[in-house]
């Protein structure tokens, strides 16, 4: 199976690795960068994607490990990044560049796996 974690240049300091999608636009909420109704809406995929792809416990944490999460690219995978139109949409409309890095090997330790996704450490 192969993994692909999608992401900005921008070097997250809880990682040391590039800032994920999910941060990068929570990032660009904090700032108050996205209009009201935009914000609206990042409110709204949150939740839902809150409900719908589980987040890792070590988040409840602070992460202290330094995880990074990476798709599977599988039919589950591949479907829940299909539905982060929002996402990716913000990024596009605030100038932010997002890479997608791949790789047919576990990238890292695992410490946790779901059905979507699997976070690594070094």
């Amino acid at each position: 199976m192969g993994y692909y974690r999608v992401h900005t240049a921008d070097i997250a300091w809880a990682t040391k690795k590039p800032r994920g999608i999910f941060t990068t636009v929570g990032k660009l909420v904090d700032a108050k960068l996205l209009t009201e109704e935009e914000e609206k809406e990042y409110w709204k995929n949150r939740e839902y994607f809150e409900k719908v792809l589980p987040v890792p416990p070590f988040y409840d944490q602070g992460n202290p490990e330094g995880a990074v999460t990476w798709f599977k690219d599988n039919e589950k995978g591949n479907d829940i990044y299909a539905q982060m139109t929002f996402y990716r949409d913000m990024c596009e409309k605030y100038g932010v560049k997002l890479y997608t890095t791949r790789c047919e090997e576990v990238p890292g330790r695992v410490i946790y796996e779901d059905d979507f996704q699997i976070a690594v450490v070094d």
